[in-house]
């Protein structure tokens, strides 16, 4: 299997589970606090994660140090900030709106890897990145123009706009990982600085705002979000961009809701409209247009 082929696999099933991601950070309304959710999410993505590199962590503890700012930075980003803005965007925007929002992820990498990088930006990715944002206009508005002009927006919808562009930025550091920290020395050093980051705001809402009830529905939640949509998503992603590049990988991100959409129609009984399959035909084939050499 070439380097393309796998980059492009682990991008697509990075971007699978964060599509189910989606889906409970709209549908956790009320039952778990966002800070508490995104705390714990990364607690379990840490503790899951220590066997396999605490030991490496601890035998390159230099080395983390000496790039302990790069870090930081991006443990800010990705882990602290990212996922956190999604839950409390969740709590007063719908899924839909968070699908929409979520589009604007690709085209901030893309712009910001030609600012940074000096990526060109071919006519042909031009084209394709139409066709694609054609393709997810089309699923989210049922091919109705007039659904699209009355799409109302909340402070919910502004939170993921932000958070869109803080991973945009998290993706672009990824690509300047430096070489002497390895994958699983990376992951956990960025899991562990952003979950202590994020454990004052977690005590400052355990005591003057909401407790995590830890019944079942939470514990099923918390342990997929910290195993699938953080620890081997993550990996995954990070991989990807190794194997492929920013812009292309973050092309793949324009799944999401095509991945939703199939997601809903399996586990929550949703019918798939036409509009549905033909926006989702649009999307491949921008991704196929855009990938073309």
């Amino acid at each position: 299997m070439s380097n393309t082929t796998k980059g492009v696999l682990f991008a697509l099933f990075a971007t699978l589970m964060w599509s189910v991601n989606m889906v409970i950070a709209s549908g956790i309304k009320g039952h778990i606090p966002p800070v508490g959710l995104a705390f714990w999410r990364w607690t379990v993505a840490c503790i899951v994660l220590a066997p396999f590199a605490i030991k490496s962590t601890y035998e390159n503890f230099k080395i983390v140090k000496k790039h302990i700012r790069y870090l930081t930075l991006t443990a800010v980003l990705g882990i602290t900030i990212f996922n956190t803005l999604i839950y409390f965007a969740g709590k007063t925007t719908s899924a839909v709106n968070l699908s929409l929002i979520a589009i604007s992820i690709p085209l901030f990498i893309v712009v910001l890897s030609r600012i940074i990088f000096k990526e060109k930006v071919s006519n042909i990715k031009i084209v394709g990145i139409v066709t694609i944002i054609t393709g997810v206009l089309v699923l989210i508005s049922k091919g109705s123009i007039q659904a699209l002009l009355h799409i109302n927006f909340t402070i919910g919808d502004l939170l993921m706009l932000v958070a869109c562009f803080f991973f945009a930025c998290y993706t672009i550091l990824v690509r300047k990982k430096p070489d002497e920290l390895s994958p699983k020395v990376f992951l956990f050093s960025v899991f562990v600085i952003g979950t202590i980051l994020l454990f004052p705001f977690y005590m400052y809402e355990h005591v003057y705002y909401k407790k995590v009830i830890f019944d079942t529905k939470t514990v099923l939640i918390t342990t997929y979000v910290g195993v699938c949509a953080s620890l081997i998503s993550f990996y995954l992603w990070n991989e990807a961009i190794r194997l492929i590049g920013t812009s292309k990988t973050a092309l793949i991100y324009y799944l999401i809701p095509v991945f939703s959409g199939i997601l809903a129609y399996f586990f929550l009984n949703q019918a798939i409209l036409l509009t549905q399959i033909i926006s989702m035909g649009i999307i491949i084939s921008g991704l196929l247009i855009t990938n073309k050499k």
